[in-house]
């Protein structure tokens, strides 16, 4: 029989079985994903938001129904990764809201809490597209309210199976409502994942429990760092300086050799003028030695990564907010951004970045991670660079959890617009707005493409994909598909311009210098006059990383 009420013991248990629902259903979520590219899926990120309210509210016992609803709230906004559990958290802060100061909810409170849901995230989104989450969700509350209007005496369950009702049928009419599903000829995955959700709510509703099982994740939501001791840390000193050049004979060729030799995680950024030098190393005064062979030190930062390493166990296995370390505020500006590959972090360090979240394209970061990052920058406001779409929501909602520091958010949605970004700030502004709209202004005349590979068959545009196949990407567009040497020759033609002056290639894991080489030809070839800069990025999943301005 249909539970009439619904207490804090019973939503716990519902919030549970969403989060085991989804986990058994991500792949199918993740296949529904229009690009094939592989990137961090909507069932994934879906699953792992869930996972996070389901990790809290297993420790509670016998909660009330406001306790349970705060708490799965706040945990899947810390938890939200990409821009789905995102929206996914802000749902579930709405209905918390509406259920505040009650005890029980029958079908009515159920329908508009969850319409609260509904409006709650529409609030948090600019331009709300239709045929996503959003409008299923919409429509679906909407035809509840509606139903218990008719019928004030509706049951919870009751209500919960209106809106699966209209939900389905509203997702069916995704594919219809966003000219890209309709394209791909598929429904929008965001949405199906909220119904699998919802599903498994219902069930709970119904005395019916998912396996265990299913909710073992094929990656861990974190790193676990437990596993991670300090035998697996080759080199002690993470050692960073910049030296004055006055010898401009001596051979930088000869430093790269021997701190080569002396470390690994190398890299070194030369001009006339300086030399910018990162590498670990056990024996950080020699790097020093020979940086002072070509001039003096004009700064020096020198981190022992085993402490790092025990700091960094304490922060990833507390789940308490006690655990939070804030670092007093040293200076007004600090920066953050989320990058992988350690040619490609070390390159924003280098720009004045103070920390780096791991993560981006097959790894967005959650709400937290970013909060943590933040807390860590001795800095009163903390610019933040997500340089990926999917994390932009994630790190706008960083700021509701960050209330010692100020975040402002630069919407970077690729690495090169976050290092064009850091290339435009003044390190004498004192004035907040004008940096950050520089830094807007700065990414905003960066056009970008990556080379990747597919990571599922699909069918795209008329067009078929088939797994394991390159791809290009221009301005997150699908350029093309096929062999290697024909992607990349599309991508450049798409992207240099007469009138484009600069370009970078940032080369990942698995390129050699001399292929990174090979498309520095092709990008001379579409423009003589362009400059050209080769970086040894080594990040996953792209191969390559170009950009134009």
């Amino acid at each position: 029989m249909a539970e009439q009420k619904i207490n804090g013991a019973l939503f716990q248990s519902m919030v549970i079985e969403g989060a085991l629902a989804i986990a058994e259903k991500k792949e199918q979520v993740n296949e529904l994903n229009v690009f094939p590219v592989p990137d961090g899926d909507t069932g994934t990120n879906m699953s792992m938001t869930m996972a996070a309210a389901m990790n809290e509210l297993e420790k509670l016992s016998e909660p009330s129904l406001a306790r349970a609803a705060d708490t799965a709230a706040a945990a899947l906004l810390r938890g939200a990764r990409g821009n789905s559990g995102v929206i996914l958290s802000l749902l579930f802060r709405g209905m918390a809201k509406k259920l505040h100061g009650i005890q029980h909810a029958g079908g009515c409170e159920l329908s508009l809490a969850l319409r609260e849901g509904v409006e709650t995230a529409y609030k948090a989104v600019m331009k709300p597209a239709e045929g996503t989450i959003l409008t299923v969700s919409r429509v679906s509350a909407q035809h509840a309210v509606e139903a218990c209007q008719a019928d004030p005496a509706l049951s919870a369950a009751q209500a919960l199976e209106a809106v699966l009702e209209r939900g389905r049928t509203a997702l069916d009419e995704t594919v219809h409502q966003n000219p890209v599903l309709q394209k791909a000829g598929v429904v929008d995955a965001g949405a199906f994942g909220f119904l699998t959700i919802l599903e498994g709510m219902l069930d709970a509703l119904r005395g019916v429990h998912h396996e265990r099982s299913a909710a073992t994740p094929a990656a861990a939501a974190a790193a676990d760092f437990k596993a991670i001791t300090d035998e697996d840390i080759t080199f002690t000193y993470c050692t960073e300086y910049i030296a004055a050049r006055k010898d401009k004979a001596r051979n930088v060729g000869r430093l790269r050799a021997i701190l080569n030799d002396i470390g690994d995680s190398l890299v070194v950024v030369e001009d006339d003028d300086i030399i910018k030098v990162h590498v670990h190393t056990d024996q950080p005064d020699r790097a020093l030695a020979e940086g002072l062979k070509f001039g003096p030190l004009v700064t020096v930062k020198i981190e022992n990564m085993r402490e790092q390493h025990t700091a960094k166990v304490i922060e990833g296995t507390a789940g308490e907010p006690e655990a939070r370390v804030i670092v007093p505020a040293e200076k007004k500006f600090g920066f953050v951004a989320v990058a992988a590959g350690e040619g490609v972090k070390a390159l924003f360090a280098d720009l004045g970045v103070d920390a780096v979240v791991q993560g981006g394209q097959t790894m967005n970061p959650s709400t937290n991670d970013i909060v943590r990052a933040v807390d860590a920058v001795p800095a009163e406001i903390v610019f933040v660079l997500p340089n990926n779409k999917n994390i932009i929501m994630a790190a706008e909602q960083a700021a509701h959890l960050s209330e010692e520091k100020k975040i402002v958010v630069v919407p970077t949605k690729t690495i090169p617009q976050g290092i064009s970004a850091m290339l435009a700030v003044d390190p004498d502004s004192e004035d907040e707005a004008a940096l950050a709209q520089a830094m807007r202004e700065a990414a905003g005349r960066v056009r970008s493409g990556q080379v990747t590979y597919a990571a599922r068959d699909s069918e795209f545009d008329g067009k078929r994909i088939r797994q394991g196949e390159y791809l290009s990407l221009c301005e997150s567009r699908l350029c093309a598909s096929g062999r290697e040497s024909t992607v990349i020759k599309k991508l450049v033609r798409e992207l240099v311009t007469d009138g484009s002056a600069f370009a970078t290639i940032i080369y990942g894991e698995g390129v050699s210098a001399e292929q990174a080489a090979e498309v520095e030809t092709l990008l001379h070839k579409e423009n003589r006059e362009i400059e050209v800069s080769v970086i040894d990025g080594g990040q996953p999943v792209y191969y390559y990383i170009i950009s134009v301005e």
